[in-house]
């Protein structure tokens, strides 16, 4: 039973990729896989809002395309660390969007790790995401690939990052060996990327939970 919920929910949440709040990204994410006859671009899951989002994940999506068709933060693990952050702080997702660094993925291939040339071609994607949420004003980079990219973004010194007083993070990513290291050391990197949600929150005028 728990599987034909689940299979449900996802197709409950396919058939609103192009809602109101949600159409312009994800007909981006269209637009995309156009581009690239053959591969996938995950959608944007629809508890998201374009019009309402204040901070963006970028992943460094190393790993295959996701089996639900929307972006995840990585593996089950760590959608479990991402969902934890944001209940902690009280980071509702309609305030946040996620993205990933390379939108295309080769079907039944892990992307593996991003060469230069592939990060530079999720720029102007990126660039046209930050045009359709006009309220987002921060960017929260996981791992190595993001962090590469988020320094392209800044050094296009598109006016739209200084009208918006854009600012970026780089913290971890939330899988694979991007967090590998002991307990600690985890919980170490978990409390540096919440830290980073909380003060992209308060740039954004969002309040955090118990506030």
């Amino acid at each position: 039973m728990h599987g034909l919920a689940t299979e449900s929910v996802h197709e409950q949440l396919h058939d609103q990729r192009f809602d109101d709040h949600i159409a312009d990204i994800n007909r981006h994410c269209d637009a995309l896989r156009e581009l690239r006859p053959g591969t996938e671009v995950p959608y944007v899951d629809p508890i998201h809002n374009a019009e309402e989002a204040r901070v963006v994940s970028l992943f460094s999506n190393t790993g295959a395309a996701p089996a639900s068709g929307f972006i995840e933060p990585g593996d089950q693990e760590a959608a479990t660390r991402m969902l934890g952050i944001q209940w902690q702080l009280g980071l509702r997702p309609e305030y946040v969007m996620p993205w990933n660094v390379h939108p295309w993925f080769t079907p039944g291939q892990a992307n593996g790790k991003l060469a230069p040339e592939q990060i530079g071609a999720g720029l102007k994607p990126l660039l046209r995401l930050l045009a359709l949420v006009p309220r987002a004003s921060a960017l929260v980079a996981h791992g190595t690939e993001a962090h590469k990219l988020a320094a392209l973004l800044l050094k296009t010194e598109n006016p739209l990052l200084w009208r918006r007083g854009f600012k970026t993070y780089k913290v971890r990513s939330l899988s694979g060996r991007g967090f590998a290291g002991s307990p600690e050391k985890q919980a170490q990197w978990l409390d540096e990327m919440q830290q980073a949600y909380a003060d992209s929150m308060a740039r954004c005028g969002l309040p955090r939970r118990g506030q």
